[in-house]
């Protein structure tokens, strides 16, 4: 992925831009049809068994049932961890991001639905933690810690004169991002301000389009056929584009997809099949 230097790859999208927490308000106005891309949850029992289940299985074992609007937090009743009498057991989802091979698997189908499948733009949140470096461990300067190494910086010359150009343009790289992401410019879709970077279908099939294991919150071609949205905070992906891209992601059996119409509510509230117990 490349960063890009400005954010004029999305003005047309901005102009498009729908209602906060509806299904346009994430991907936008205007497609033909929209749909709805539910993030697997990862099931545990024991020690040494695991498998990835879908909403559809936790819905049935909790007793809840499943529809277009459905939402995590009230299919689990907001539990952070579901234990089940035949000892399988469930967390929470994460949030804003879908699983690499979730992400591969629906590009097979954004790529046959663009003109353009090496020409993608993709918009990352400025929030994520990673991305700041904020997930690496804090030392105060003033601590001491950690201790000064006899002929530490004689070492790091040597480190940094075997350095091959390939690290050094990527720690340039690094750098220049840090400072955009504190200083902007910024994409700013309503209420969530991101970095919009060049990528490509090659990149997204082969798991390499996403930085510090995040991946993107919005996805479009240069064509402008479709855009694929994780809002960051939400359970699912929204796919919006032709009728014909759609009905693919609704038929793969490798996603647990559903219908929406634009105007839907993906709050929690949305959900008024399975309220509060």
């Amino acid at each position: 992925m490349r960063l890009l230097d400005g954010t004029s790859a999305g003005t047309w999208l901005l102009a498009r831009a729908g209602d906060w927490a509806r299904v346009d308000g994430a991907a936008g106005t205007g497609f033909e049809a929209y749909a709805r891309v539910l993030h697997p949850v990862r099931a545990e029992r024991g020690d040494h068994e695991e498998a990835r289940w879908t909403w559809a299985e936790v819905a049935r074992r909790n007793r809840r049932t499943m529809h277009p609007l459905v939402q995590w937090r009230r299919l689990t009743e907001d539990e952070t961890l579901l234990e089940f009498e035949d000892g399988w057991r469930i967390d929470q989802l994460e949030e804003g991001r879908l699983p690499l091979d979730v992400l591969a698997a629906i590009g097979e189908h954004l790529a046959a639905a663009t003109r353009t499948p090496q020409e993608l733009i993709a918009a990352i949140w400025v929030g994520h933690g990673e991305l700041h470096g904020s997930a690496r461990p804090y030392v105060q300067a003033s601590t001491g810690w950690p201790p000064r190494v006899p002929g530490q910086r004689a070492w790091a010359h040597i480190r940094a004169a075997a350095m091959t150009r390939e690290e050094r343009e990527t720690g340039a790289e690094r750098k220049r991002l840090r400072r955009r992401l504190r200083r902007g410019p910024w994409f700013a879709w309503p209420g969530r301000e991101m970095l919009l970077f060049a990528t490509s279908s090659a990149e997204l099939m082969g798991h390499a389009a996403h930085l510090e294991g995040i991946t993107p919150q919005m996805l479009w071609p240069q064509g402008r056929e479709w855009v694929l949205a994780s809002e960051i905070d939400w359970d699912s992906t929204i796919v919006a584009g032709p009728r014909a891209l759609v009905d693919a992601v609704l038929a793969d059996p490798r996603l647990e997809a559903v219908e929406v119409p634009p105007d839907a509510d993906l709050t929690w509230e949305g959900d008024t099949v399975n309220p509060p117990r």
